[in-house]
């Protein structure tokens, strides 16, 4: 018997609460208690926030009655207060959603289906980049979300190590690699490793065990969906994450192309090519190893593109994923949204603001600040001009787009449940060597929260 709604929200507010350390008090002042002509708002990005606070200004002058009012609050924070602030009801009217999030919150019906006001129902999706606004529909057709950004997944290297190895730009971008050999990606990776007596990874007399700068950064293990780490990888084989493009109900994990690529990424740790397990911390994410010097290349998101060119002392490059087995490149494609919530206090006010982040008038001042690429495409354009002024090459990034290699984010149900299994799997085999057909076992415990209806 399906429980209620309040029951599953309460149910995963605690799950959030666990995984992020905090208790359910304390919850931040949401739509509920604010003035009726207020609407309120929730981001988690402190970089963004100048920008939105031009959008909040432009909308009230484009709005005379209607205020917005912002809380950014951190990323940990920002997910614990707002399940909580569902039981609570005080929930903002509109929030930043992040599609690993959406599933659950479509499935507690907390979220306001985007087509049935006013304000939002005529939005024509063919302004945001192909694939961004499909994403944020239920399994009932229903829009409920519209798409604020995009991003990609590249190379980010430190041209001084790079240069010092021989190895030029175009290079770089060149790369290919299978799960056989690894090819020009592992041998540049063994290239770039250097040990503690000066000796590189393609070198006699290397050294795995004593390594000073690894080829390849770490960032944790990955996870269900390895978006940072194994995803590019994996995506070139031409696996998917499961039977259907958005709201499937078979993972395939047990494939033989994702364990044979799993099976070689975390591979490359015991080669001593690419940092182990215990390099990664909170405090010493892959951009910290980059600008340490404990790295050559980390393969991150277009998110950090301004984290990494503000390393000290580092002239910070960006390169194209590898071309994979099936004779392609590939990223996933992810992207937020703004989403109103089912109970919002000043719905109205909310499909407005919705509709006006949506647009370009805001896009268009997001994408001037240079932090992401923002969903409209004149908002696109913008960033890379940003990008450009500051020196920064993000061509890497924008070309997955433009060559369509790219591949959606899973997006099923059961994520929270989902996440909790595939990460200890996947840390498992990255830091104690757990064979990749442990992941068959895995698969199976996934399939069955689907069987079973969770």
């Amino acid at each position: 018997m399906r429980s209620s709604r309040r029951t599953r929200i309460r149910s995963a507010a605690a799950a959030i609460a666990a995984g992020a350390g905090l208790v359910l008090s304390g919850c931040a002042a949401g739509g509920a208690g604010e003035p009726a002509n207020t609407v309120s708002y929730w981001l988690w990005d402190s970089n963004q926030l100048p920008a939105y606070q031009k959008c909040a200004a432009g909308f009230e002058k484009e709005n005379p009655g209607l205020t917005v009012k912002i809380t950014q609050l951190g990323w940990n924070d920002y997910w614990t207060k707002l399940t909580a602030g569902f039981i609570a009801g005080t929930q903002p009217d509109v929030f930043t959603d992040h599609i690993s999030k959406f599933a659950q919150f479509v499935d507690l019906g907390v979220l306001q289906p985007l087509d049935e006001l006013d304000a939002t129902k005529g939005i024509d999706d063919a302004i945001y980049q192909p694939g961004l606004a499909d994403s944020w529909r239920g399994p009932d057709g229903h829009r409920y979300g519209t798409p604020k950004d995009w991003d990609t997944i590249s190379l980010f290297y430190n041209k001084k190590v790079t240069q010092a190895a021989g190895v030029s730009d175009a290079e770089l971008n060149a790369l290919d690699w299978n799960p056989t050999d690894g090819g020009s990606f592992e041998k540049m990776l063994a290239h770039l490793t250097v040990d503690a007596n000066g000796v590189r990874g393609d070198e006699p007399g290397f050294d795995k065990n004593h390594v000073a700068t690894y080829g390849l950064a770490s960032n944790d293990a990955g996870g269900a969906d390895g978006q940072t780490q194994w995803s590019a990888f994996t995506g070139s084989t031409g696996w998917t994450y499961t039977d259907k493009k958005v709201w499937g109900t078979h993972y395939n994990y047990d494939d033989k192309r994702f364990q044979d690529t799993i099976s070689w990424y975390f591979g490359l740790a015991k080669k001593g090519y690419l940092a182990p397990f215990t390099a990664y911390s909170a405090s010493n994410g892959p951009e910290v190893q980059l600008g340490s010097g404990k790295a050559a290349l980390s393969m991150n998101g277009s998110w950090m593109i301004s984290t990494y060119a503000q390393l000290k002392g580092v002239e910070v490059g960006m390169a194209l994923t590898p071309v994979g087995p099936t004779g392609k490149r590939a990223s996933m494609l992810n992207g937020l949204a703004d989403s109103v919530t089912k109970n919002a206090a000043n719905k109205e006010g909310a499909g407005k603001w919705v509709a006006y982040l949506a647009s370009p008038a805001c896009q268009d001042i997001v994408g001037e600040q240079g932090i992401v690429f923002p969903a409209v495409k004149s908002g696109t354009d913008k960033a890379i001009a940003a990008y450009n002024a500051r020196g920064l090459d993000v061509s890497s990034f924008t070309r997955q787009v433009e060559d369509k290699t790219t591949f959606s984010f899973p997006i099923t149900n059961y994520a929270a449940d989902i996440t909790a299994l595939m990460a200890p799997a996947m840390q498992n085999v990255y830091a104690n060597g757990a064979p990749v057909s442990t992941l068959t076992t895995t698969n199976r415990q996934i399939d069955q929260l689907f069987e079973q209806g969770g």
